[in-house]
């Protein structure tokens, strides 16, 4: 069963929101530009929630949003 990139899904959609390109964003999370890009397409599927806060701030979201 193959898991759905519900986290990557979000950031992106929240990232667009904001019109941020990813590596505008990785600098305002200070999380690497390779983690966004991995995050959004599912290649890291199960990120630390250090990093979850990161994008978060700098998304002014909460945790909970992303994860949804």
């Amino acid at each position: 069963m193959i898991k759905e990139n519900r986290i990557g899904k979000n950031i992106k959609k929240l990232r667009k929101a904001k019109n941020l390109s990813q590596d505008r964003l990785s600098k305002l999370a200070d999380v690497s530009y390779n983690s966004i890009i991995k995050l959004e397409t599912g290649g890291i599927t199960n990120p630390t929630i250090e990093t979850l806060q990161k994008i978060s701030k700098a998304l002014d979201v909460k945790v909970d949003d992303l994860l949804k």
